[in-house]
């Protein structure tokens, strides 16, 4: 069966699958030609007729995530890219509305990865959003004459499409919950931090954001390692001539020199949120704490072992804590701190444990630490389900427990199968997450700087208080407005 339903630039036919309606590919901007790769988003053009939604639409310009993976992109796809995929149980209704922007460092990524596919989050009575956006140069280089961090516009024309058009699928559109993880909860609190007043969006899911940020003369360095290689200044006219594949390469030779001209894991990628002072002035939590996101519900969390999925193939003997350490400038008796925190980890425990603070879980604890301090509802998690295969509870465990995909390539990359109790723990994550979207109420207590109640996610669940206390102390010293 086949379902017609009208938007502001056109009609669109979509399909069911079970017992909800799917529509894919619906333009929520025009498509990247040209000049556009690297300028603000633009409206899409209007179309006569019903314009078939039934399958997923090409991702924007990219390289593998890594070596050895195939590539959401491949050179003469298409360029109608930025759009947007709808689930929806019922189109007559009024329900909450969830939106979740995908992860990937701002190199990859694509919201039609099997991993994100929305029925079974919106079977539990919410209309579900993922939409794709600008990433590597294009999203988040550095460029002269267009505006910065062209992947967070990309963001706000998404939701203002929603704003507008969500209804007509059974959303709600004065009940929005943006969600995102890795690089996608980055941008959640990025728009937390600096877009919170557009009215856009009433609640927030930062599922281990990380402190992917960059000064405005950090970024111009980096265009000028991409850049510079290719011949090119940065400008649009220049760039939009560059097939996005050349800059691909240059991109991947950026990056290995960050890695060798500066501190181990201080540069991961050549991209980050640029501090511009229009998307965003100063780091999140420093926004949070001075009441940007006044009356914004939040939830922030992380992963037990954020950092196994990143040095699972590193050679033991290079897993030096100390020489991490001094590598991301951290005052002396740090890892003194953390061996008296933890006397059971070993040298490779304490360098994941110190790296899992460094890249997620801390920036996660400061937003929801901030957030509070400001007297708004926020709450805090940990996932802390062990997989049997070494990683622990690594980095991304959480997707396929939010979306409910047992058979998404996820689960099977970190998990190596279904494992006993997932519906358990799926179910509980997304009748939480459901629940906060439609109420503001996750079903766990709120964060409070007295008892620092945190919900620990696993096989069965609990609620503590401050559960990593420690790592809380130990980076004090970088935010110490929160202690002041």
């Amino acid at each position: 069966m086949q379902f017609v339903v009208r938007t502001e630039f056109g009609a669109v036919r979509g399909a069911a699958e079970g017992d909800v309606q799917v529509f894919k590919g619906i333009p929520f901007a025009a498509p990247l030609d040209g000049p556009r790769r690297f300028q603000a988003p633009t409206e899409p053009e209007r179309w006569d007729g019903v314009r078939e939604a039934t399958r997923f639409s090409p991702a924007v310009p990219q390289p593998p995530m890594a070596d050895g993976l195939p590539s959401s992109w491949n050179p003469g796809d298409g360029t109608d890219s930025l759009t947007l995929n709808v689930w929806t149980p019922d189109p007559s209704a009024n329900l909450p509305v969830m939106v979740w922007f995908h992860g990937g460092a701002y190199l990859a990524g694509s919201p039609s990865e099997g991993s994100y596919d929305g029925a079974r989050l919106a079977s539990s009575g919410v209309v579900v959003v993922t939409a794709g956006y600008r990433v590597g140069y294009e999203g988040f280089g550095w460029v002269d004459d267009a505006p910065a961090n062209r992947g967070i516009l990309d963001h706000l024309a998404a939701l203002r499409w929603v704003r507008e058009n969500i209804a007509a699928f059974g959303g709600n559109p004065d009940n929005v919950t943006i969600f995102g993880e890795s690089a996608g909860g980055t941008s959640i609190a990025t728009l937390v931090a600096g877009s919170a007043r557009t009215g856009l969006f009433h609640r927030a899911i930062a599922q281990s954001p990380a402190a992917m940020y960059r000064g405005e003369d950090e970024a111009r360095k980096a265009a000028e390692l991409i850049t510079g290689p290719v011949g090119v200044r940065p400008i649009v006219a220049e760039l939009a001539k560059i097939p996005a594949e050349q800059l691909h390469a240059a991109q991947r030779d950026a990056t290995a020199e960050m890695t060798r001209s500066r501190a181990a894991w201080s540069d991961t990628t050549p991209y980050g949120v640029i501090l511009d002072g229009e998307t965003l002035g100063e780091l999140p939590w420093v926004a949070l704490l001075g009441g940007a996101a006044k009356g914004i519900d939040l939830i922030a969390g992380f992963t037990a072992q954020e950092a196994t999925l990143f040095t699972a193939m590193m050679r033991r003997e290079s897993l030096d804590p100390d020489k991490l350490a001094a590598d991301l400038h951290l005052r002396d008796g740090v890892m003194d701190q953390y061996r008296a925190a933890h006397p059971d980890l070993d040298d490779t425990g304490l360098y994941n444990t110190l790296l899992s603070d460094k890249l997620f879980r801390v920036p996660a604890l400061w937003m929801a630490e901030a957030h509070a301090a400001a007297g708004e509802r926020s709450h805090l998690y940990e996932l802390t389900l062990q997989a049997p295969n070494g990683l622990g509870a690594c980095h991304a465990l959480d997707i396929p427990f939010t979306f409910g995909n047992a058979d998404g390539p996820l689960l099977q990359l970190l998990l190596g199968g279904v494992p006993d109790g997932f519906e358990d723990l799926s179910g509980e994550f997304r009748r939480s997450w459901t629940s906060f979207a439609a109420t503001g109420d996750p079903g766990w207590d709120r964060y409070q700087p007295t008892d620092r109640r945190t919900r620990i996610l696993d096989l069965p669940s609990s609620t503590v208080s401050d559960p990593i206390a420690a790592s809380r102390e130990i980076w004090a010293h970088r935010f110490p407005e929160l202690t002041a």
